[in-house]
């Protein structure tokens, strides 16, 4: 069965910041002025069934931020790891920080929702361990480690890698069970491009940046298309 990005998920996904981000990792494309990209995030999934049996899956979407701040970020549905379907479109989120104002485009039903954001926009990936920071963000005992994991080059830009691990202790004594979080910021771009995140208990999510060229995108990538309707409206035949 195909697997399909609820969009008021990943609304909340984009525009939340809280712990939550740890639960529902996804790369936060800041919507900062001045800085345009475009660039696709590859994203390969795994989920642990109930058997204990593992599904994995993948997507790719587009990204990208205009030299006003406003940014776009496509959703794509699932597909099998193991397959040759291409991901298809199910929607986008625009959002434009100069008027706080974020639309959700339905795809699938030629609709869109808008509303306004209270909060100031972020200028970091509010994740649950921002890698720009190089501060510890949790207390430091034995269920929580922090490692700095360096600099490296991806895409061409230089990175700053952080993991984090907590260990959830076992009721009875047994081994605990040990999730990481993995991130690759890049400073210039104020994107993470590389988000890892690991459950044994639930799965995990790999997501890459790749394709990242520093020019405007379409302008047509932040308007509603022509002929979408507001959600709950009545379409005309």
């Amino acid at each position: 069965m195909r697997k399909l990005i609820s969009l008021p998920v990943l609304l909340f996904v984009i525009l939340a910041v809280s712990s939550a981000q740890a639960q529902n990792p996804d790369i936060f494309v800041t919507p900062i002025p001045n800085n345009p990209f475009t660039g696709t995030v590859n994203v390969e999934r795994s989920f642990v069934q109930k058997d204990g049996q593992i599904m994995k899956s993948k997507t790719a979407r587009e990204i990208g931020r205009d030299s006003r701040g406003r940014i776009f970020n496509e959703m794509r549905t699932l597909v099998p790891a193991s397959g040759n379907e291409s991901p298809q479109v199910v929607g986008i989120h625009i959002y434009d920080p100069e008027t706080r104002v974020t639309i959700m485009v339905n795809d699938r039903q030629h609709t869109f929702r808008k509303g306004t954001v209270n909060r100031p926009p972020e200028a970091v990936p509010p994740s649950f361990l921002s890698a720009s920071s190089g501060l510890n963000t949790l207390p430091q005992n034995q269920f929580t480690r922090e490692e700095d994991l360096g600099n490296k080059v991806i895409e061409g830009l230089p990175v700053h890698g952080v993991r984090q691990s907590q260990t959830i202790p076992d009721p009875n004594g047994g081994k605990g069970v040990v999730i990481t979080d993995e991130y690759w910021y890049s400073e210039d771009l104020r994107i993470n491009l590389v988000l890892k995140h690991n459950d044994p208990r639930t799965g995990g999510v790999a997501m890459t940046v790749t394709g990242i060229k520093r020019a405007e995108p379409d302008p047509a990538r932040f308007e509603i298309p022509a002929g979408y309707n507001p959600a709950g409206a009545q379409q005309q035949e």
